[in-house]
């Protein structure tokens, strides 16, 4: 018999997660290793961890990730948003919980890129009277 699974894809900045949601006892997983592996800092697993405690569902999916690019604290942040999105189609009603605290809006924040005659986005070049 096929076990139920549930899919979102979260995104931040260059962070791109593919999450599945399998009916289990609350592991999670993300590029084959357990988060208390992947992750080193506390405050990256409690960001993994907020879509499921405020819906209260921690202890009744299993978390399994695929993350790639960017830095630790975007791929927290991706992971973050894929989780939200996968309990929307568990259950339609934890919309509410989840848009109020703000796990379903993309953070549309990316890095401006290098204008030329500039040193980087903003930076310009030494400024000299002689």
């Amino acid at each position: 018999m096929a076990q139920v699974t549930y899919y979102g894809t979260g995104r931040r900045k260059h962070s791109v997660a593919r999450v599945r949601l399998v009916p289990g006892d609350g592991n999670i997983v993300i590029n084959k290793r357990g988060i208390d592996q992947y992750f080193d800092l506390e405050t990256l697993k409690l960001i993994v961890k907020q879509p499921l405690k405020a819906t209260e569902t921690i202890g009744s999916y299993d978390v399994l990730v695929n993350v790639s690019g960017g830095g630790y604290t975007g791929q927290a942040g991706a992971i973050r948003h894929g989780i939200a999105r996968a309990l929307l189609k568990v259950d339609p009603e934890y919309r509410l919980t989840l848009k109020r605290a703000g796990f379903l809006t993309r953070d549309p924040r990316m890095k401006e890129r290098k204008k030329y005659g500039l040193k980087a986005a903003r930076r310009a070049p030494q400024f000299s009277k002689r």
